[in-house]
């Protein structure tokens, strides 16, 4: 498991290399909740993807992501919102065949 870091308070636009992917992560929040877009060098794998404590992220190898993403909530079971980004919301990358 790698923890990616983040920044609280502000919306999040980054590249990191997973598994050999170059992927672009934008975390940004709404009226209705936290949500990320994933792209895997350039070709979009999924927009608008609602983020919730505890629930893996971008499962299915159909969409051409080898790993998942996942919130995680150090300080109870809230999902995760921007002001609590890097500290209390930690963004986990799990490698393909590992569980949290």
């Amino acid at each position: 498991m790698l923890t990616i870091p983040l920044t609280a308070g502000e919306n999040q636009d980054f590249k990191v290399v997973l598994a050999g992917q170059l992927c672009r992560i934008q975390v940004y929040e709404n009226s209705t909740g936290l949500y990320m877009d994933l792209t895997i060098n350039s070709i979009p794998v999924r927009y608008s993807q609602l983020c919730v404590d505890r629930i893996p992220m971008f499962t299915s190898e159909y969409l051409g992501f080898i790993g998942r993403l996942m919130f995680e909530d150090t300080q109870g079971k809230s999902d995760p919102t921007l002001d609590g980004l890097g500290s209390r919301y930690q963004l986990h990358y799990l490698q393909a065949g590992i569980d949290f």
